[in-house]
């Protein structure tokens, strides 16, 4: 089953892989520059350090290191070129998957409870291997580079109409466990999804896992239509998580 997903936020097209990352390098640049005046960078020559001017912002960057096999059995593509496999991350880094106004697609990094990164694609490479006589790459270590975004309100809180079979409350979490009948299907389908439940009933897309566990959903991209999913108080949710 895969783990590790990819999820498009704007289409809620879903990229798997069958691998857990080699490797995960999470990187800070804080929003500090050096102070300048009319005429270019403050001087002096007492200075023993150029003076600093803190701008605020700055920008949080993660770097995975992927392996993808087409000898490996359980991919949903089938094909004796990996590209086929990797080709849909690479695009992500394409204009053509920019929209009209130049905004490249907000990709979101999903693995298991601990890892919920939205970002976009800054960078990619692959190092292509194991070619076939006729030159077709069946292996790829693809380095991936995603830089993080403000997290998008994924669904706004809606009232549900007397009758149905749960009232939605406001963020912070109902005071008794709920329940939630699972609307759609896949995420890529435009099923409901975690994060936009968590969103829904806590006000925090990063509750999502913690739900999912809760709940014993092992792949919260996935989730049956018709599901009944427990919605707890936060108290109750947190605990929960922290046993698992």
């Amino acid at each position: 089953m895969e783990r590790v997903a990819f999820l498009i936020e704007d289409t809620g097209e879903r990229l798997g892989c069958l691998l857990n990352p080699e490797t995960i390098l999470l990187r800070r640049q804080a929003g500090i520059q050096s102070r300048q005046c009319g005429g270019g960078l403050v001087t002096g020559s007492e200075l023993a350090d150029d003076p600093l001017f803190f701008s605020g912002g700055g920008h949080t960057d993660l770097t995975l290191d992927l392996l993808f096999d087409v000898s490996l059995a359980g991919s949903s593509v089938s094909s004796e070129d990996v590209r086929d496999l990797t080709g849909p991350l690479w695009d992500l880094a394409e204009n053509r998957r920019q929209d009209t106004y130049g905004k490249p697609p907000l990709c979101r990094f999903v693995w298991g409870k601990s890892w919920n990164f939205p970002g976009v694609v800054s960078a990619v490479a692959e190092r292509l291997e194991s070619f076939t006589a006729l030159g077709v790459p069946r292996r790829s270590w693809l380095r991936l580079r995603l830089l993080r975004a403000l997290d998008p309100v994924v669904q706004p809180y809606q009232p549900v109409p007397a009758g149905e079979l749960m009232s939605v409350v406001p963020s912070g979490g109902p005071r008794q466990t709920m329940m939630h009948e699972v609307v759609g299907g896949a995420a890529a389908q435009g099923g409901e999804r975690m994060d936009q439940l968590a969103y829904r009933y806590y006000g925090d897309t990063a509750l999502g896992p913690g739900l999912a566990a809760a709940n014993n959903i092992d792949d919260p991209m996935h989730l049956p239509a018709g599901h009944l999913l427990e919605i707890p108080p936060l108290s109750v949710l947190l605990e929960r998580w922290d046993a698992l």
